[in-house]
């Protein structure tokens, strides 16, 4: 497991605040997490990720797993035949958010109704009928 690190404590506030803003734009998006949790337990091709996620387009998926590589989460491994097969897979540090993840999932399915009911209020007391 990679050690976690604080930001550099020279640096302040907003500064650090915008580093971690630029994670959490990668790590909280709603595709790189279903792509997350969809490597969670084994490497897959392409496809076989397009196909478990089933909402998402193929543009999409392909710049949420470059952005996820890029980022050091995701690996794409290339064997060599004929035709070349590519597989993606999580890197140890990808390994990593999926305990994160997990757990906001978690908390995410036991409050929904909660938050549902609370979006109901609001739009009845607002009389907006939704966010504008």
């Amino acid at each position: 497991m990679i050690p976690a690190r604080s930001p550099d404590p020279g640096l302040d506030a907003p500064e650090r605040c915008r580093l971690v803003s630029e994670v959490l734009s990668r790590v909280g998006d709603k595709w790189s997490v279903l792509v997350v949790m969809t490597l969670g337990d084994r490497p897959r091709r392409f496809s076989e990720l397009k196909r478990a996620i089933g909402s998402i387009s193929q543009r999409m998926l392909t710049l949420t797993l470059r952005g996820l590589e890029r980022d050091g989460l995701v690996a794409r491994v290339v064997t060599p035949s004929i035709p070349p097969r590519v597989d993606y897979e999580l890197t140890p540090l990808g390994k990593s958010l999926r305990g994160p993840v997990e757990a906001l999932g978690r908390w995410a399915m036991a409050h929904q109704g909660e938050v549902q009911a609370s979006r109901a209020a609001f739009d009845a007391s607002s009389g907006t009928g939704g966010l504008a």
